[in-house]
């Protein structure tokens, strides 16, 4: 389906003390079933914002976006969100965390041993079938964000927003769960949304990375195909010729364009 995700002359205006702000402005986005797209920029360019208008938990001031045919009204189960913080309750188990967003979805429609099931493989997906008894205090950061993925797959969505899911972590932990999200991508299929303020995250992850202007009333300014074929090996690419021009090209984009721009 070549227009899984359409986001049409999308606006956001918020209402402050001194009057409407306007964030988001003429947003035109076309995101393909089975794409990895990452959205990059500024800090305040509007990208969490633009994320929040697909999760449903904002409604767009203007235009439209339609996921597999149905418009976007509200948060739904058909989009799976994993924030930079995992929000896992603390005292539920690994399993139970995700088993609770099985049974949002399923469970008017499948008995408990089939819910059991759901949970036990979306904990395998991510490999965490040895700590789904445990609870978060007892697992790493790096963990607990698996965990969320986990929660996040287990409902089936049809598209996963993450809202920079690795942003908090150190540096190693984040590069094996770069490699761990895309061999899961690639073992699902899934669509996904990414926001990143990591070039090097957004290049080695994406199919495209959308580059967005600086707020306010930011837009998309240019949008980059990262032709390098998968799967992808992060040491291998590292003196690619190749991925040092995409990545040069984002990073002329966000600081000399955008930099530009801002002065």
């Amino acid at each position: 389906m070549d227009r899984f995700l359409s986001i049409s002359d999308v606006g956001m205006v918020f209402e402050t003390k001194k009057g409407p702000f306007t964030a988001l402005q003429d947003i035109q986005l076309e995101i393909r079933q089975g794409e990895f797209v990452t959205l990059i920029g500024h800090s305040g360019c509007g990208k969490s914002t633009l994320l929040n208008l697909v999760t449903g938990l904002l409604k767009a001031t203007s235009g439209a976006m339609i996921l597999a045919g149905r418009e976007i009204s509200g948060p739904g189960p058909d989009r799976g969100v994993v924030f930079q913080n995992h929000s896992l309750l603390p005292w539920l188990t690994c399993f139970e965390n995700v088993h609770l967003a099985v049974e949002r979805v399923f469970s008017s429609q499948e008995p408990k041993a089939r819910l059991k099931e759901r949970t036990q493989k979306a904990l395998e997906l991510v490999d965490l079938a040895h700590a789904m008894h445990k609870y978060p205090h007892e697992i790493s950061g790096g963990m607990k964000q698996r965990v969320g993925i986990a929660r996040a797959l287990s409902m089936e969505p049809k598209i996963l927003l993450m809202d920079e899911p690795f942003g908090a972590l150190d540096a190693l932990t984040r590069a094996h769960l770069q490699d761990e999200l895309t061999r899961i991508v690639a073992s699902t299929g899934s669509t996904v949304v990414m926001v990143t303020h990591d070039v090097d995250e957004a290049v080695l992850l994406s199919d495209r990375v959308v580059m967005m202007t600086n707020g306010p009333a930011a837009t998309i300014g240019e949008i980059l195909d990262i032709d390098l074929p998968r799967p992808r090996e992060r040491l291998a690419l590292a003196t690619n010729p190749r991925y040092m021009a995409l990545r040069t090209a984002v990073l002329q984009f966000l600081y000399q364009k955008q930099m530009r721009h801002a002065a």
